[in-house]
């Protein structure tokens, strides 16, 4: 499971719902959700923070804490 699908199913996050309020598909949200190698899109991360009252860059942080700047 992606980190966004992590995010949704802890918040109990109804992705039919979701898919309804934002245009995005049914089967690309589960894609998104449950496929690591499926990138996720600026639009898409945006318009799934509106659909679940959530502030974007809050849900950016959430979905993206793993990543690190490389040391030089």
């Amino acid at each position: 499971m992606t980190d966004l699908g992590l995010y949704l199913a802890k918040k109990s996050i109804n992705k039919a719902e979701v898919s309804r309020r934002t245009g995005i598909s049914k089967s690309r949200l589960s894609q998104l959700s449950g496929n690591d190698t499926t990138k996720l899109r600026a639009d898409e991360l945006y318009l799934i923070a509106l659909a679940i009252d959530a502030n974007p860059c809050e849900l950016l942080r959430e979905i993206c804490k793993d990543l690190k700047l490389l040391r030089v």
